[in-house]
């Protein structure tokens, strides 16, 4: 829908989850094209479903778009864990400020179902990242 609605409205932003995040950037062109025509992202969803929010050695069931994460999306997490753990960046704080790195996405939504969950997410975000590491990425 948002290709439709950027070729017949002026829209300052959406509010979606879209699949830009660590494991999947398929929305790029029309993060693109959101910026060229001077619309915003805020977007939601930064974790895929939390499976980045932990990573594949967290206790529980890894999930991935409302289900069980198949094995390719398991392997794909692992390789980004490796990058993290070289530069010691925890991959929370990289799913989180990754959307942040496009020009047109100006906010990120996380789910947060808690005031301590703010509080993480805030520290989060402030977490710094070495260049080096999207460079590897």
């Amino acid at each position: 829908m948002m290709p439709r609605f950027l070729d017949a409205l002026d829209l300052d932003f959406f509010l979606v989850a879209m699949r830009y995040t660590l494991l999947e950037q398929d929305s790029l062109d029309l993060l693109d094209r959101c910026r060229e025509a001077g619309t915003s992202i805020i977007a939601g969803g930064p974790y895929n479903t939390g499976l980045l929010a932990g990573g594949t050695r967290r206790a529980g069931a890894l999930r991935y778009d409302y289900g069980a994460a198949p094995t390719h999306i398991i392997e794909r997490v692992t390789r980004i864990e490796e990058v993290c753990d070289r530069h010691g960046v925890l991959i929370a704080a990289a799913a989180l400020q990754f959307p942040l790195g496009h020009p047109a996405v100006a906010s990120v939504l996380p789910g947060i179902g808690s005031a301590a969950r703010c509080a993480e997410t805030i520290a989060l975000l402030r977490r710094p990242i070495p260049p080096e590491f999207w460079e590897d990425l």
